[in-house]
């Protein structure tokens, strides 16, 4: 007798994404009105925002989400009081079956709030910098990503989505924020592969279920400096490199280490080598 094979049923499919955002609204900040033919997740890291929709008008606080349908019109605001971190995804889905989180906010779970971690990390893996910039219409992806990244982002939103709608508005604290030496550890390699990037503090306490205390302290405990001072060097050294091979002027290094400016870099180079960086080229050239 065969095997009998059975198909598997798709319950929720993600078949594009159009953006992966983790803000750091300022207190005042404001959109316009919007309509995309997109659903757009908002989720609030921390602190609250003002949400004008079709479906919901209201506030959202800590921990909750709310799911912009396909078409609607919606438009946040920020208070005057309240400086939110805020996570945004548009993404396209055709079925109809997460309709119910755009009429009200929903609380994730410790389960859905991990996940949705791991999608902000995959989804550094598919797309470039920056990931903070609003209104960003065409969001770069990497040419290097590694291998089946965007597969792997499109099943983590799906199963995302499906433990969503099994865990909806659970009655429990989500409020994890111990470090292992595992996580730390993790942290560590997360920001020697990415200190090239802009890397949010506030985006990696999201990312690792934490806060910046802890973060900060447990870093230093475990590597002797603050995570601030070990990406900072690590800049340094990578300018370093860079001016020994010649081949970028300082302004471009700046881009490449990913520092705010170009005055920046040199105040933090003469911080760290006690030179600035044309008296640095100076020494090796003799």
């Amino acid at each position: 007798m065969d095997f009998k094979l059975k198909s598997f049923k798709t319950v929720i499919n993600v078949s594009k994404i159009a953006n992966i955002h983790y803000f750091e609204f300022t207190n005042q900040y404001h959109t316009y009105k919007d309509t995309h033919g997109f659903c757009e997740l908002v989720y609030v890291d921390s602190g609250e925002i003002i949400v004008e929709a079709e479906n919901y008008s209201g506030r959202l606080y800590d921990n909750q989400l709310i799911i912009h349908r396909a078409g609607e019109s919606h438009s946040l605001r920020c208070s005057s009081s309240q400086s939110p971190n805020v996570i945004i995804i548009g993404f396209e889905c055709k079925s109809n079956i997460l309709d119910s989180f755009s009429v009200k906010p929903t609380n994730l779970s410790k389960v859905c709030i991990k996940l949705l971690t791991e999608i902000i990390k995959e989804g550094r893996n598919v797309f470039l910098p920056p990931y903070d910039v609003p209104n960003v219409k065409d969001m770069k992806k990497r040419k290097d990503c590694p291998f089946g990244a965007d597969q792997l982002l499109k099943l983590k939103l799906e199963t995302f989505f499906i433990e969503l709608i099994r865990s909806a508005d659970p009655a429990e604290n989500n409020s994890e924020s111990d470090l292992s030496d595992s996580k730390i550890n993790d942290i560590y390699l997360y920001v020697t592969e990415n200190f090239r990037e802009r890397i949010n503090l506030s985006e990696l306490c999201f990312m690792y279920r934490t806060n910046k205390t802890t973060l900060c302290s447990s870093f230093k405990n475990a590597y002797g400096e603050t995570i601030i001072k070990y990406i900072n060097r690590l800049k340094i050294q990578e300018t370093k490199k860079l001016l020994r091979e010649g081949e970028l002027s300082l302004t471009e290094i700046a881009s490449v280490v990913g520092a705010s400016s170009v005055h920046y870099l040199s105040r933090l180079f003469k911080v760290y080598e006690h030179k600035s960086p044309s008296e640095y080229v100076a020494s090796i050239k003799k």
